[in-house]
């Protein structure tokens, strides 16, 4: 694996970082997209795994796009207008699709900075943690672009559509403390315990049965478009799913047995 983005496996846990600490992870250049990708479609070759932390190496979780390289026209910022369109379908967008459709639950671990396309990443994750020293923004309109990685949709359904607004317009960053109050992360965890607390979130995940960790994040993400009655629908299907399956039996077996260990209490 390449070493721009860290794979690390630890039972069930595979924790992703982000590896350009001097560039700030800056998460624009083709070989560092390319690189998530391929741990990406890594994650969805192990089917023993259950749960997955995102973090960045360094002070900084991702700077984002790579404006040097903007300002420059090089990389993907170089060409016509429509070059430009492609390279952003050709490259980071089609990060969104692979990263926010995982069937897995994603804990973010927001160690530091998360702007722009970070904070699109942050935004794709199941659950948000946040270091004190984070610091989110939408910055795009500063540098005369606009959210061109999909903060436009995910911002409005985390946060609601005035905060996002706010921040998309505006570009100014928000601390770890507005990100708590407009529900933007779920926690702020002291920086020294930000990793430990994301594996123990994603240790109590993983040893839940894992079809109904997935069957139950597919609700979740199909909740938020779906009216109630095809969402009712939805869960039926699941439930007549999971009722038939191995995983439930263990499930159950452990919850009559009340043990420790495989689907068991912890």
């Amino acid at each position: 694996m390449s070493d721009i983005v860290l794979y690390e496996k630890d039972a069930n846990i595979v924790t992703l970082t982000l590896n350009r600490p001097a560039e700030l992870n800056a998460f624009s250049e083709p070989d560092m997209i390319d690189a998530f990708l391929a741990a990406i479609e890594r994650i969805k070759t192990e089917d023993d795994v259950r749960s997955i932390i995102l973090t960045g190496a360094g002070r900084a979780f991702s700077a984002g796009g790579n404006v040097k390289h903007m300002r420059d026209k090089t990389d993907m910022f170089k060409g016509t207008s429509a070059d430009i369109s492609q390279a952003y379908l050709d490259g980071i967008l089609r990060v969104p699709p692979a990263f926010y459709n995982l069937e897995i639950p994603v804990i973010a671990a927001v160690n530091g900075p998360a702007f722009g396309a970070a904070l699109d990443l942050v935004c794709m994750c199941d659950i948000r943690l946040a270091a004190p020293t984070a610091t989110f923004c939408t910055p795009f309109v500063k540098i005369g672009i606009a959210p061109g990685d999909g903060a436009a949709w995910f911002l409005p359904r985390i946060i609601g559509q005035a905060n996002a607004a706010e921040m998309l317009f505006t570009g100014t960053p928000i601390n770890a403390t507005r990100a708590l109050e407009v529900g933007l992360v779920g926690r702020i965890v002291p920086q020294d315990d930000l990793l430990g607390e994301a594996q123990a979130i994603a240790a109590k995940i993983a040893a839940n049965a894992p079809l109904a960790v997935r069957e139950t994040k597919k609700l979740l993400r199909e909740g938020q478009f779906t009216r109630l009655e095809p969402h009712l629908e939805a869960c039926a299907k699941a439930q007549g799913y999971l009722h038939t399956t191995d995983d439930h039996m263990e499930a159950i077996n452990a919850f009559f047995e009340k043990r420790d260990g495989l689907y068991g209490a912890k």
